[in-house]
């Protein structure tokens, strides 16, 4: 485990973005993010009972909703926000107005390189998220944008702007983010590997998003960040960040966004029980076998000029194409929509700047 630096860290971007924790227990765990993460505003969403006190260590700014804040909040939308499962994390990612969302679980720790210094994966997502991605053409040096790389020869000088970076996927050491199944055969594996790379995952391909180490940039992708329905009363769990993932890389690959995968790097600490995630995955190991065909053949017309217009196509698409996997594909196309309206309710457009002026021997203008 890691030794928690003495002094400050440099917080970039920190009164742009947010730090959003899904938890149903004390954040200790923040002792040890507390150099890289006190600077910066956290939402918690805390999951299960709603009177249980969850104890936050002094000196976090941070704000904290439990499911009868979703409720007040939402009213009957909050239906389509996630009860007893880490999905309901997108909770934060919707009451949040910063431009940037990092989220992470509450078992993970700050990992060290190889050298042995203390890794800020904050930082490495704001890296990512800052500096273009190239997913329409692939570089074999990695991350071109990264100091002491570029493009290699042969890569079009046409294409070096690259595409604005929507998601950053970072990666784990020591527990690795298995399925059930793989758990079971392979109860003693860990991920001891550190790989220097980050790499842009190509357009018209999809994988399997984490969301224990994620960061995006809710302008450009929030709205399609939808966790989906998982865990309390609902056939499926432990689907909700790779669902995510599924419909927003068909987003960013219509919109002509990138996703990157690679560093940085945390700590997990804890394996889960890989019977009690058998329990909860294996109608999604049987369902995928049709879930990725669908979002593999999915094409959004060119209409869909938003996430939010490409969203509601999806979730139609959803219901037609999957309702008859199991009618629980119909419920979760009704609350993708749901999530829409939400998110658009709590998020509204911009007001223009200039507001029209009233003659000077007229009335002014009416209230709206």
């Amino acid at each position: 485990m890691a030794v928690v630096p003495s002094t400050k860290v440099v917080a970039p971007l920190k009164d742009e973005l947010d730090i959003v924790i899904p938890t149903i227990r004390n954040l200790d765990f923040l002792e040890m993010w507390r150099p890289f993460f006190e600077q910066y505003h956290l939402i918690i969403v805390q999951d299960g009972d709603p009177t249980k006190i969850i104890r936050v260590p002094d000196g976090f700014d941070y704000e904290l909703y439990n499911r009868n804040d979703i409720n007040r909040i939402l009213g009957p939308k909050a239906s389509c926000i996630s009860f007893k499962d880490s999905a309901c994390r997108c909770f934060g990612f919707m009451v949040s107005k910063k431009k940037y969302i990092f989220t992470i679980d509450d078992d993970c720790f700050v990992a060290k390189d190889p050298s042995g210094k203390e890794i800020n994966a904050l930082a490495q997502h704001i890296q990512n998220l800052l500096t273009p991605s190239t997913p329409f053409f692939f570089n074999t040096l990695y991350d071109p944008y990264r100091e002491g790389a570029d493009f290699v020869r042969g890569y079009p000088f046409s294409m070096r702007e690259g595409a604005p970076t929507a998601i950053s996927h970072g990666l784990w050491l020591n527990i690795p983010d298995y399925d059930a199944p793989t758990q079971l055969v392979k109860p003693r594996e860990r991920n001891t590997r550190y790989v220097d790379a980050v790499l842009t995952i190509p357009k018209g391909t999809l994988f399997p998003m984490c969301g224990m180490n994620l960061g995006f940039d809710r302008e450009l992708i929030g709205p399609a960040m939808y966790f989906g329905l998982m865990g309390d009363g609902q056939p499926i769990g432990r689907y909700d960040d790779m669902w995510a993932g599924w419909c927003a890389k068909v987003i960013c690959d219509h919109l002509s966004l990138g996703v990157k995968t690679g560093l940085p790097y945390i700590w997990h600490s804890k394996a889960s029980n890989p019977f009690v995630n058998l329990k909860k995955e294996y109608k999604g190991i049987y369902w995928q076998e049709e879930i990725i065909p669908f979002f593999q053949a999915v094409t959004l017309p060119k209409e869909c000029t938003t996430v939010q217009k490409c969203y509601i196509v999806l979730s139609k698409l959803v219901k037609e194409k999957l309702g008859h996997v199991d009618p629980y594909f119909q419920k979760l196309g009704d609350a993708m929509v749901t999530w829409i309206d939400a998110w658009d309710e709590l998020n509204p457009p911009a007001v223009p700047a200039t507001e029209p002026v009233a003659k000077k021997d007229g009335p002014p203008p009416k209230a709206k």
